[in-house]
């Protein structure tokens, strides 16, 4: 069985996704993936990541379906109104990438 997320596969961030978050913080959801949540918890093939205002500053938030784990990460970035409320982190088994809601069915 191939596990879900392996860093060594190519990773993409949409369109979508590059034009509506600075870039640092979409290299952190690659980094909460691989340093937080990869090999402490079973990876299911789609990640949740909400992006929550606390004090002007950016939480992200982790689900995922079929599991009640969940986690908050504070991150040292401004957060803006203009910044998508959530974001999905898709691994189809060949490349994994990171884009908004309505463009996983595009």
């Amino acid at each position: 069985m191939v596990e879900s997320f392996d860093s060594q596969r190519s990773r993409y961030a949409s369109l979508g996704v590059v034009e509506s978050l600075p870039g640092a913080l979409i290299d952190s959801i690659w980094l909460i993936i691989d340093l937080d949540l990869k090999g402490v918890i079973p990876l299911t093939n789609m990640l949740y990541f909400d992006l929550i205002n606390n004090d002007g500053k950016v939480t992200v938030h982790f689900s995922q379906e079929i599991s009640t784990v969940q986690m908050a990460i504070d991150l040292p970035f401004p957060y803006s109104t203009e910044y998508p409320s959530q974001v999905f982190a898709f691994d189809d088994g060949n490349k994994e990438t990171i884009l908004l809601p309505a463009e996983m069915f595009e």
